[in-house]
């Protein structure tokens, strides 16, 4: 095996994520060790399909497996909980997919047995690990551009009006909250110098009570503010602009950005950022995690996650969009 990886990872999960991570596993010149899902069958079809060799015939086998290093959880939402308690407890290291939990009372508790059982436990949230963020940081960090003052977000996705798909039926923890906007507010949160304090918002729902369409104003102690605007019924760009003092960025597709646009106050010019590449993705998260769990730099920003859990879970609690596993 490549060393770029250096652990022995295990699918919890074979869609459209797992295959993802099965890609990348590749890329990086390795393999997953094991896989497990809920349908067994589809598990060892997925095996085949990529060459693993070790199937659990439960899916929890896995966290009982000692050459089991880290977990990638790729079901849904609600049912992340249940497995991150059993693999937490277990020792096993935990990247799970977004959002990380339902609410933030279940992410303080997925915390709180990271740290009991000293293991990284990090949601896969793959704007953390864009190489693009990183160099825009580095200019953002010269001061040229002066303070910043608003964050714009769109993110809008056409969904047909199907209600018991998984993105508006409330027994899968469908609404656009948990499924894209944590991808806004994460945005948000990482560029923001504190989290936000002051939330007003609006929303529409979907017929069967969740969260179709959401337009939410934020601001922090620091008086810096954002306008999120998601729904999953229409198609929006998937735009991020950062407004400063002495210019603006613009990032297109920045759930998994490779360019930013910098257009300056004083004279109109504009400068051009690009790197890393968005099909590498999964392949900055694996290597993320890894150096985490190695003891190197953690770059997994457990806290950005818990401060967006908070945000979200306080919205829900507002429009009283509660899920069946929260009552």
């Amino acid at each position: 095996m490549d060393n770029n990886v250096r652990y022995n990872w295990a699918t919890y999960g074979v869609g459209v994520i797992g295959n993802e991570l099965a890609g990348a596993m590749k890329a990086l010149g390795g393999n997953l060790y094991s896989v497990g899902n809920r349908t067994h069958e589809k598990a060892v079809s997925f095996a085949k399909k990529y060459g693993i060799s070790k199937v659990y015939d439960d899916p929890d086998e896995m966290f009982e497996d000692p050459k089991v290093d880290i977990i990638y959880v790729s079901t849904p939402h609600n049912t992340h909980i249940d497995i991150l308690r059993k693999a937490l407890s277990s020792g096993k290291h935990v990247l799970c997919e977004k959002s990380i939990t339902l609410n933030s009372k279940e992410l303080e508790e997925a915390v709180r047995l990271a740290k009991e059982n000293n293991v990284i436990l990090a949601e896969a949230m793959t704007l953390y690990h864009m190489p693009i963020y990183n160099k825009l940081n580095d200019i953002i960090n010269t001061g040229r551009l002066g303070n910043l003052k608003i964050i714009q977000m769109n993110f809008g996705s056409y969904k047909d009006y199907d209600m018991n798909n998984r993105f508006f039926n409330p027994n899968l923890a469908g609404g656009a909250l948990l499924d894209i906007g944590v991808y806004a507010l994460s945005f948000v949160r990482m560029f923001m110098d504190k989290t936000p304090d002051k939330i007003e918002a609006q929303v529409k729902y979907a017929p069967t009570g969740v969260d179709e369409q959401m337009s939410m104003l934020l601001m922090n102690e620091s008086g810096q503010m954002a306008t999120v605007i998601i729904s999953l019924h229409t198609k929006q760009p998937k735009r991020g602009l950062l407004a400063f003092e002495n210019g603006y960025v613009e990032i297109y597709e920045y759930p998994r950005g490779e360019k930013a646009v910098i257009t300056y106050t004083a004279d109109g010019s504009r400068e051009v950022i690009e790197s890393g590449e968005t099909k590498r993705a999964l392949e900055y998260e694996v290597l993320d995690m890894e150096e985490a769990v190695s003891g190197g730099m953690n770059n997994m920003k457990l806290q950005y996650t818990e401060d967006v859990m908070e945000i979200m879970t306080g919205l829900r609690e507002k429009f009283k969009i509660v899920y069946p596993e929260e009552k």
